[in-house]
């Protein structure tokens, strides 16, 4: 009874026997695969534990290792398959050298597919690790979008645009700080398009709606789009926000304007407008004040510091980057836009 119950809670009941036998089938399948997923990620795990055990008791851990893998991968990959060559026994090692803690296997590890766990296991801090592992769970990412976030250093443009590196402390904070939603810089790599100056508004646009589930995962938690050009209307006058969304975790409307040029004084006070607008005519008696992000290809830190932006807590400049940063170039991009950060706290 207890596993029936765990497949499906009501039994579906509609006109259509046929639909509604598939809905049990595939549920059924669903439960089946997260069961041996999980099994198989505990396996793994202890199959390293396993390993390493043996290794302490060799003379030599090196060549002792080497060859035990050898043996290993020899004797199983004939009954078991590919999963056990050399290479998957030297990761399921590293896995459990990587998380020697069982907790952390079994409440964190096991709730993501082995595939998964490669990637997050060759991350180096331990804290954007523990983040990977939920965020990577919670959010359904892919195999294709959790590399390209830690390939983007998601975890660390999201931690310095809360102007913190203490995981803990961003995770008691919650959804009460508006600035742990805006990155800076954002990664737009999906654009196609090259880099500043050789691209104009409309194009830029025009590849964000094309890309619009790529870009809302950038973005991050809790966006919806809502429309692209939005009218805003006064007594005398019609204007037009570039992109706007709606975050459920916020509560509030979410307004992008797009500036492939270096920030100005009057961007600002265009955006300051629209939100401000915004708050009078669109915003509901239930939502938050509306949140404006300049989003541009690049940053006057002497405006940033002499106008709203400095003190606002609705509305942010972050940069965008049309393509992949290297590594370094992207920890460089962090590190410019934390000490902004930290300079104007």
């Amino acid at each position: 009874m207890g596993e029936i119950q765990e497949i499906g809670k009501t039994l579906p009941q509609t006109k259509d026997i046929v639909n509604d036998v598939r809905k049990i089938l595939r549920t059924a399948r669903r439960h089946a695969v997260r069961t041996i997923n999980t099994d198989m990620v505990a396996a793994y795990w202890l199959i390293g534990k396993r390993i390493v055990i043996e290794e302490q008791g060799g003379e030599s851990k090196a060549k002792y290792g080497e060859k035990l893998l050898q043996h290993l991968s020899a004797s199983l990959e004939t009954e078991f398959g590919n999963g056990f060559s050399y290479a998957n026994l030297r990761n399921m090692r590293q896995f459990y050298m990587t998380y020697p803690d069982e907790q952390i296997c079994y409440t964190l590890c096991i709730n993501l597919p082995w595939s998964h766990n490669r990637l997050i296991m060759r991350v180096d801090d331990p804290d954007a690790r523990q983040w990977y592992l939920q965020e990577a769970a919670s959010q359904q990412w892919s195999v294709r979008q959790l590399e390209r976030n830690i390939r983007s250093l998601y975890y660390q443009r999201m931690i310095a645009a809360g102007d913190t590196r203490d995981l803990e402390i961003a995770e008691t904070k919650k959804y009460n700080t508006v600035r742990q939603f805006i990155k800076d810089p954002y990664v737009l790599e999906f654009v196609g398009l090259p880099p500043f100056p050789h691209h104009k508004e409309k194009p830029l646009e025009d590849a964000l709606m094309d890309n619009m589930q790529k870009f809302l995962l950038e973005l991050g938690k809790g966006f919806s789009f809502v429309q692209r050009q939005y009218r805003i209307s006064t007594e005398t006058e019609h204007f037009y926000v570039d992109l706007v969304f709606y975050n459920y975790l916020l509560k509030c409307f979410v307004l992008i304007d797009l500036k492939t040029s270096k920030l100005t004084h009057r961007d600002v006070g265009q955006m300051d407008m629209y939100i401000r607008m915004f708050d009078d005519i669109k915003k509901g008696k239930d939502d938050n004040p509306t949140v404006g992000i300049l989003l541009c290809a690049d940053k006057d830190e002497t405006i940033v510091k002499y106008s709203v932006l400095n003190d606002s807590q609705q509305m942010f400049a972050a940069k965008y980057l049309p393509y992949m940063p290297t590594e370094e170039e992207l920890k460089q991009e962090i590190e410019n836009s934390h000490l902004m950060h930290k300079e104007l706290a």
